[in-house]
């Protein structure tokens, strides 16, 4: 790594625009994000939040601007360019092979990043490094005893684990979790906080959640997305401390908690 590289921001998005057909869903989003800070990405509903997450992982082609890796403009690469490159997303929905073990699952994900790409003359039991290192995801994420459980077969707890451990694999320095915690109760929320935690240390985190509890349990920092726009970014006490948040986002949120 260049030592420009080895300086820049982990993910560095500049004036950052996507439209589609005549409308505008993200309007000229500036970002920084440092490497090892774990960055939360927060706005209502229809704010832009996915749209973002599409744009930073290849999915979608950005209108206008620039989005860049550890120094490296990925603008126009597609998502297993990007992947290559050291950036790796979850999905809100449970993206998994059902069908196939855990363990088998956390191999797939790890074959790429040992340099086997797709030769398929290569007998996979044999692949001790892929084995271990899947073996390694497995107990960091706590399914070692769901090792050969089809992943069809898994709560839906242990089915996000199982995905984060998918993203963790292949060692991406950048990860990109969305809604991490959805659908999941309290208890369920707390252990898959202190997993993300534990999994994600001295990497470079950047989620989209709803959960506020989780937001200022894990964030270094926090984005508040509107309509496409950035309204502010700060450490948690500075966005729950923010009069323009409180009235755009989280005031919202602690109202309708009162008449719950």
């Amino acid at each position: 790594m260049s030592n420009a590289a080895a300086t820049a921001p982990a993910l560095e998005l500049a004036g950052v625009r996507k439209s589609f057909g005549n409308t505008e869903i993200i309007r000229g989003v500036d970002l920084a994000i440092p490497r090892g800070e774990r960055h939360a990405i927060i706005g209502p509903n229809g704010a832009g939040k996915s749209t973002l997450f599409n744009l930073i992982s290849g999915r979608f082609p950005a209108s206008r601007g620039a989005i860049r890796l550890n120094g490296e403009d990925i603008t126009r690469l597609k998502p297993f360019q990007i992947n290559r490159k050291g950036l790796s997303r979850s999905f809100q929905i449970t993206n998994i092979f059902h069908n196939l073990s855990v363990f088998e699952n956390l191999r797939c994900a790890v074959l790429w990043s040992l340099g086997y790409r797709y030769s398929f003359w290569h007998r996979l039991a044999g692949l001790a490094d892929a084995r271990l290192r899947a073996d390694e995801v497995l107990e960091a994420i706590g399914l070692a005893s769901r090792r050969e459980r089809p992943a069809g077969l898994l709560t839906y707890a242990e089915q996000r684990a199982l995905e984060i451990g998918i993203t963790i694999a292949g060692g991406a320095d950048v990860i990109l979790l969305d809604e991490p915690t959805a659908g999941m109760s309290r208890s369920e929320t707390d252990h898959v906080v202190e997993l993300v935690r534990r999994v994600t240390a001295g990497k470079t985190l950047v989620m989209v959640e709803h959960d506020m509890g989780v937001v200022f349990n894990l964030a270094d920092r926090i984005s508040v997305l509107v309509y496409g726009e950035v309204l502010a970014t700060g450490k948690p006490e500075e966005i729950r401390a923010s009069a323009a948040v409180q009235e755009a986002y989280l005031g919202v949120i602690h109202k309708d908690a009162a008449h719950a």
